[in-house]
């Protein structure tokens, strides 16, 4: 902790993950997780799509949108060559997540003539940078560059010189005159790094409630009753509404026995070798800070190859940081710097020593479980196993479901990656209703390759459903692969849905029936599809 808050210079380019696809800004272009809109290009926001919209809902609104996964990985080595630019400005510079970077302004300022005249110069890098990066003409970049006491503030102020346009410098002393009159929703904003969302959701939402709705009346109260009423999460954010942010971004060296490193022999080439000692370091650092009852908030990433080149990068955290948090962004440094650092010369050869480092660490306040479970011994056990499995198979050879949404019970998960994901990380999946989509239980059995059926009724037509969604006849028998009709005992539906009407090429009209066919021990319940006048053998219920 310091006394005061320390001058922050803060970049922050704007909707990075549509930025580091490579898309125009004139394309409308979008990139979604869970089936929401995370980041989108002003062409698409020109025809009403919006961050936070279901994929459907913006592709309704602008059809011939674009449309791209969210990939971390991408994002990263993108955003390396950015910040390769800035290496030239200061050493270690701190990452929240890609896009948004931060370092300690006092020394480049004096170096450069003064924060003004720096602001400029490092604008004027990153928009070069990202030019050249992703192929996308300077005049669509929008970069924001802004310094202010403290870097929670210099992130939040370098959000509004991207949207503007124009860097910005706050006086020294005068962060929480320039913040005042902000919306305390602002809390929420400047990446992640400054506490959970739930959290600091919750905060924003009482102290609406209590009439508190700009950050100049929340500053306006006394630290002792935020402290008392809103606890550590109110008391930092408290502090950023005042301009007097404690938390020091130390760049002296911490004691060496807090971190961990490893030489490789032979050296590394690529990626997936020095990732998977990195995720070993990365166990190895977090049992230890566990042994002493601590946790990492903020760790530095240090990788050098056998010819002198070095890299050091500080990635903040949201919370504490999981060993499978620490690993993914080693593997997200390190894929960046080799990949984009090679075409720029700033990595040559192999990778042959990696270190990290705990920067930042609190007490562990510990993982309070689910009263039906959570995290356990053998689930930590299992997470390391398939590490393993990953580093000899190779990244894409283990993959773990995540959850993205859907009608079709194939659409709801799909797999990913082990890597990609943080499977310490308690996600919740977004359960508000999709229309059309089956009620529970899911069946068991997704079946990759649906099978032709003939759903029969008691004349022996094929059963038939209507525009409406009324079914031509009870069906009475089916028959799999054109063998001898089984009796259907019971069934239920159709579920009709009419998907992407406005897309000739993946519009989709189906309907979707449950049968149990047989009856006894040997009987069997499916579900099954009509889709173009024939029907599917779709999934299996257990």
């Amino acid at each position: 902790m310091s006394e005061g808050p320390v001058r922050t210079l803060a970049v922050c380019c704007a909707q990075w993950p549509v930025v580091a696809t490579g898309v125009p800004a004139s394309t409308p272009a979008i990139v979604v997780h869970a089936n929401r809109v995370v980041s989108l290009t002003p062409a698409a926001g020109v025809e009403g799509v919006a961050v936070g919209l279901r994929r459907r809902e913006a592709q309704s609104r602008c059809p011939g949108v674009q449309v791209f996964e969210l990939d971390p990985t991408r994002d990263a080595r993108a955003f390396e060559a950015v910040l390769g630019a800035l290496d030239d400005i200061a050493p270690r510079w701190e990452l929240s997540e890609p896009g948004r970077c931060a370092v300690p302004s006092r020394g480049p300022s004096r170096y450069h003539g003064g924060d003004r005249r720096l602001v400029g110069e490092v604008t004027e890098m990153v928009v070069d940078a990202v030019s050249r990066s992703t192929g996308v003409p300077p005049r669509d970049v929008a970069v924001g560059v802004a310094v202010a006491d403290g870097p929670r503030a210099a992130a939040v102020v370098a959000e509004d010189a991207a949207r503007d346009g124009t860097p910005v410098v706050v006086a020294a002393g005068g962060t929480a005159t320039h913040l005042a009159a902000m919306p305390v929703r602002r809390l929420t904003t400047g990446g992640t790094g400054w506490g959970r969302r739930g959290e600091l959701d919750e905060l924003v939402d009482v102290l609406r409630r209590l009439g508190l709705r700009n950050l100049g009346r929340f500053a306006g109260l006394d630290p002792t009753d935020v402290l008392a009423r809103f606890g550590r999460v109110g008391s930092l954010a408290h502090d950023f509404a005042r301009g007097e942010e404690p938390t020091r971004m130390v760049l002296d060296d911490v004691p060496a026995d807090m971190g961990v490193s490893a030489a490789l022999d032979p050296p590394a080439e690529q990626v997936d070798r020095a990732a998977f000692v990195a995720k070993v370091l990365a166990d190895e650092l977090h049992a230890g800070l566990a042994a002493a009852g601590l946790a990492c908030t903020r760790v530095l990433v240090v990788a050098e190859t056998e010819v002198g080149d070095r890299i050091e990068r500080l990635w903040r955290h949201e919370g504490a940081l999981s060993a499978a948090a620490v690993a993914q962004r080693a593997r997200w440094q390190l894929d960046g710097w080799i990949t984009t650092g090679r075409g720029l010369g700033r990595c040559r050869g192999g990778v042959s020593r990696i270190e990290l480092v705990p920067d930042q660490v609190v007490p562990d306040d510990g993982n309070q479980l689910g009263f039906w479970g959570g995290s356990s011994e053998a689930g930590e056990r299992a997470v390391r196993a398939l590490a393993r499995v990953q580093a000899l198979l190779g990244p894409e050879a283990v993959v773990v479901p995540e959850w993205r949404g859907g009608r079709a019970p194939g659409e709801r998960y799909r797999p990913v990656p082990l890597d990609t994901v943080d499977l310490d990380a308690r996600v919740g999946r977004d359960d508000r209703p999709w229309p059309g989509a089956l009620p529970a239980p899911a069946p068991a059995v997704v079946w990759p390759n649906p099978a032709s059926v003939e759903l029969l009724d008691a004349a022996g037509r094929l059963v038939g459903v209507s525009g409406r969604g009324a079914i031509s006849a009870a069906p009475v028998s089916c028959s799999m692969g054109g063998g001898p009709g089984i009796e259907v005992t019971a069934w239920a539906g159709p579920w009709c849905v009419d998907e992407r009407w406005w897309d000739p090429v993946a519009h989709r009209r189906r309907a979707r029936v449950q049968v149990v066919l047989g009856s006894g021990s040997r009987s069997a319940a499916h579900l099954l599809s009509l889709e173009s006048g024939r029907w599917w053998l779709e999934a299996t219920y257990d």
